[in-house]
């Protein structure tokens, strides 16, 4: 897929059909954010929250960063899946969620090597191992990980 480069502030519709021939969409929620400063400043939401950005390899500033935020944002996404996942299996929500965000510098530039790691306890490990994969489909975060060959899941035995 060909990455949209847009000019301006493009509503979503029109970057996005939500009705094409590919895929229907239903919107549900969005959000803006921002980052005028890089790694030195913040990133915020309108009205919302400021988080302080920096460089992670200058850990004398403050601030959190993109592996940081990445790997909140999959290990969110991935343990709020699962949490639906238990619930609809009448499950208690015993998911944990580990994201390990390795930056490397490979043949094309830098790059992100995430690893996923879900424990299950209240489970066999032959159920996690289920519950793990239905997650990784239907966690949104996931999907947009699930084509890199630099990102993995891996579920853990208790």
């Amino acid at each position: 897929m060909q990455a949209l480069h847009l000019a301006g502030t493009l509503a979503v519709e029109e970057a996005f059909p939500m009705d094409n021939s590919d895929k229907k969409f239903r919107k549900l929620y969005e959000t803006d954010i921002y980052n005028k400063d890089g790694l030195n400043g913040y990133a915020y939401v309108p009205n919302g929250i400021a988080v302080a950005v920096s460089n992670p390899r200058n850990e004398t500033m403050p601030g959190t960063n993109p592996e940081q935020l990445l790997g909140l944002s999959l290990s969110t996404c991935m343990n709020a899946t699962l949490q639906a996942i238990e619930r609809e299996n009448d499950l208690d929500h015993t998911a944990e969620v580990h994201v390990h965000v390795t930056m490397v510098k490979g043949t094309d530039g830098l790059e992100f090597l995430v690893h996923a790691m879900v424990s299950i306890p209240s489970v066999s490990y032959e159920r996690a191992v289920e519950l793990t994969n239905q997650a990784e489909q239907r966690c949104p975060v996931s999907k947009l990980l699930s084509g890199s060959i630099n990102y993995t899941v891996e579920t853990l035995q208790n």
